[in-house]
């Protein structure tokens, strides 16, 4: 018999017992990936003792013993085990070099990963093959959850509570993981209002903090902000549906449903197609815009080491494409020899506009396949939402220049040079419509800068982003409806196209129900805070809802009824007023029937 014929054999012997095998080892990868992850978030959220260390290390020893079997069994199994073997290299290779390490520790009693890193030069190769295979426990357990995406179809909820439920959850995990006492410089575990509403304004990339991410949480803490950052940007529903495309084949109806919501796109084809893009555009802009703010940081900017340096580039890289605001300096970019960095502003502005403009308007300016459609057919243009977002962006963003030149240039930015003034007013202006960062003192600007301030959180970033606010195009919606109506339109029309009634109805149901919680919160703000200025703390209320982030400097002097207060802001200004009013809402009924047109004076 060949090698061919004594497959085939075993296949046959070995075919009615591979699904239910399969399906136990599937379940118990599950089991030991969850507890594999517990044991070691305890080993990096806790002071372990060496009892603890020994037994956590043994039980990592023992669950990749247990994916060593399940990988050989899964190719035991397989009709194709050269072809399965082919597509987890990677896979292959780490099982190989753990089989391989075992064998050369316990039996020839030589450490091969340690000696081979001394023989190459690295005193931290174990340290960073123990890192690769913590990775590897959480990327198994993502994978299996990834499975578990079937489900969703099963849920009888609406895609608008399912994008609610998302983050609530990474909320939660975020809450969790920075209650740790690892998490915190001292050793000592935050408060848990602390870690909730740090954990909120990370996961809702708001940016305020009611305590110094600087100097109070250790570098595991700042590396758990950055992940809930930058899940909390893309949309974890986008990081879900990863993997589960790397578990299954394709989406079902539902998924993509579920994606039309959360990246506001117009078919749930494009959709599908889109989020691929998003990934490959983020990581490229974040890895790129790291680079270079890791060539542009001040000399005079003191860090410890490479390492940190690297690390810092990378933070505020993933804070500003993710319009979050958050710095791992006390004074934010107003710190001393930051704030003078004018190449490091302009780089971060331009990250924060590229995270702000809309994920389909950036897919329009970088898709090589749209300039040369573009080409071939120059009667073709851009898409009207693309159009709109640019134009509204590039109206704000020269309007708060203006603003913040005319009022600062001798107030808050007297010590500056003209350039340097150009600078600050351009950055303050971009930074300020959601991304939170600031290169001034921002309790210290005149009270007509505030005030305008205020109007440009609200309006925000563009639909489809990582920002907040109402966004740009509902703004401008609702600005020429009005225009429209009151020159006796009967539609509206733009760009020579017709925009639809129910657009116009969704963008005035945001401006009134944002403009209506805004009002309530600062009610409310009002009630909890009664010695506190209102210009203030109507400065926060629109901040925390419109996920920006800026503050006068009283987010950490708020009492507990003020802080929930902010926090609830941050959650539903996230979450979207659309989206929160149709998860909220009842089911659309159907109705036939008209009744009477009816005349009521309104003015």
């Amino acid at each position: 018999m060949n090698l061919r014929e004594i497959r085939e054999f075993i296949n046959l012997r070995i075919y009615d017992s591979k699904n239910s095998v399969l399906r136990v080892f599937r379940v118990a990868s599950v089991v030991v990936a969850i507890f594999s992850v517990g044991c070691l978030l305890y080993y990096h959220g806790f002071h372990v003792n060496d009892n603890e260390r020994d037994f956590i290390i043994n039980v990592i020893k023992w669950s990749f013993g247990f994916y060593i079997l399940k990988y050989g069994i899964r190719l035991f199994y397989s009709f194709q085990p050269l072809k399965d073997l082919k597509e987890s290299v990677p896979e292959a290779i780490l099982m190989l070099i753990i089989i391989l390490n075992f064998i050369s520790t316990y039996i020839f009693g030589w450490e091969m990963i340690h000696s081979l890193g001394m023989l190459l030069g690295f005193d931290k190769l174990e340290n960073f093959f123990i890192l690769v295979i913590q990775a590897y426990l959480f990327i198994i357990l993502i994978n299996e959850v990834g499975r578990a995406g079937n489900f969703i179809a099963q849920l009888n909820l609406s895609p608008p509570a399912l994008l609610l439920s998302s983050f609530l959850i990474l909320i939660a995990m975020g809450c969790g993981l920075l209650s740790m006492p690892a998490m915190s410089a001292s050793g000592i575990a935050i408060p848990f209002a602390d870690a909730l509403f740090t954990s909120i304004s990370a996961s809702c990339v708001t940016g305020l903090v009611v305590v110094d991410t600087a100097t109070y949480f250790s570098f595991k803490g700042q590396l758990v902000i950055m992940m809930l950052i930058q899940l909390g940007g893309l949309n974890i529903i986008s990081f879900a549906t990863i993997f589960a495309l790397f578990a299954r084949k394709g989406l079902g109806l539902k998924h993509q449903s579920i994606l039309q919501e959360s990246l506001n796109t117009e078919s749930l084809s494009d959709s599908n197609t889109l989020f691929r893009q998003i990934f490959i555009f983020s990581v490229s802009l974040e890895v790129i815009g790291a680079i270079l703010i890791f060539l542009n940081w001040s000399p005079q900017t003191d860090f410890d080491g490479l390492g940190e340096k690297m690390f810092f580039s990378l933070f505020h890289s993933i804070s500003a494409f993710n319009n979050a605001g958050f710095s791992l300096f006390s004074n934010g970019l107003f710190e001393n020899n930051v704030a003078n960095s004018y190449s490091l502003h302009l780089v971060i502005a331009v990250l924060i506009i590229c995270g702000g403009i809309g994920f389909a308007t950036l897919r329009d300016l970088l898709s090589i396949r749209k300039y040369r459609e573009l080409k071939k057919k120059p009667w073709q243009s851009f898409r009207i939402n693309t159009k709109l977002s640019l134009i509204s962006a590039g109206i704000l963003i020269t309007a708060g220049f203006l603003v913040f030149y005319i009022f600062e240039a001798n107030n808050t930015m007297s010590d500056r040079t003209i350039g340097g003034k150009i600078i600050s007013s351009l950055f303050q202006s971009v930074t300020t419509r959601t991304a939170g960062f600031n290169t001034i003192d921002i309790g210290m600007v005149t009270t007509p800068v505030l005030i305008f301030t205020i109007f440009l959180m609200f309006i925000g970033a563009s639909p489809g982003s990582t920002g907040g606010g109402i966004k740009t195009n509902t703004f401008a919606l609702v600005l020429l409806g009005a225009w429209s109506t009151s020159r006796g339109k009967e539609r509206l029309e733009l760009f020579r196209s017709t925009i639809p009634f129910d657009l116009l109805n969704k963008a005035f149901l945001i401006f009134l129900f944002s403009i209506a919680f805004i009002s309530i919160a600062i009610f409310g703000l009002a009630i909890v805070e009664p010695g506190t200025d209102l210009i203030a703390l109507s400065f926060e209320a629109v901040s925390a809802f419109c996920t920006v982030g800026l503050s006068t400097g009283i987010t950490d002097d708020l009492s507990l009824g003020g802080r929930i207060i902010i926090m609830i802001s941050m959650y539903l200004g996230r979450v979207g007023p659309l989206t929160l009013a149709f998860a909220l809402g009842r089911k659309k009924q159907s109705t036939d029937y008209k009744y009477p047109k009816a005349n009521i004076l309104v003015g």
